[in-house]
């Protein structure tokens, strides 16, 4: 199941991402991908000890997934996977690669050779970085996931270290391809490789927009 949310601030989507966790661990429903924009906001994982309340005015939030600080921001397709881990062997690793690839194909289809680098969690182009993961898993269920930067201003990441690295490392589809590239564009094509690796049918639903109340 694919639910479009649009642009939705994060603390909203964070929420929906746990009450869907809880509904994917009692099996009321399938493995869902969230597909979401943010407005500016700089989240920071696991590996972080000290946070700040925000940066440049932009806040901070701290969150359960593994990595370091990153930013999100329009132009940028964030994707939150509610998928049970316990019909895919439990493989935590497995599934971050898999991950990879989907974003590995969808770059290709725009003739961008990305990559995975060794030891490092996110794809590549060259020597620059174009998308980042960090999950969360929570009773086999993963929740968080994977920023892919379309057209996203990256002025923000010089303003941090975007997951331990320099803030000059990342880039976007725009930037490499030189022109303005559209985020949903890039989604039709993302879904394409989202569905090749992880429906066994076609289980793609569009709703956008929808109502979150809590």
């Amino acid at each position: 199941m694919i639910l479009d949310l649009g642009l939705r601030d994060y603390e909203e989507v964070w929420r929906l991402q746990q009450e869907l966790v809880a509904q994917r661990h009692a099996g009321q429903i399938p493995d869902t991908l969230l597909l979401v924009e943010h407005p500016p906001v700089f989240t920071v994982g696991r590996a972080v000890g000290d946070i700040p309340k925000e940066i440049g005015g932009i806040a901070c939030v701290a969150v359960e997934r593994g990595g370091d600080i990153t930013f999100h921001g329009p132009g940028q397709l964030v994707g939150y996977p509610i998928v049970d881990l316990r019909e895919r062997g439990r493989d935590v690793h497995r599934f971050l690669r898999d991950l990879e690839g989907v974003l590995i194909h969808t770059l290709q289809d725009f003739a961008l050779e990305a990559q995975r680098r060794p030891g490092l969690t996110g794809v590549w182009v060259g020597e620059k970085k174009i998308a980042s993961l960090g999950i969360a898993v929570r009773r086999w269920v993963s929740y968080h996931g994977f920023a892919l930067n379309v057209s996203v201003d990256l002025r923000y990441f010089r303003m941090i270290r975007p997951c331990g690295l320099d803030g000059t490392v990342m880039t976007s589809m725009s930037e490499l391809l030189d022109r303005e590239i559209s985020v949903a564009e890039v989604k039709l094509h993302l879904l394409k490789h989202w569905t090749a690796v992880f429906c066994r049918e076609d289980h793609a639903l569009n709703v956008a927009p929808i109502t979150l109340e809590y």
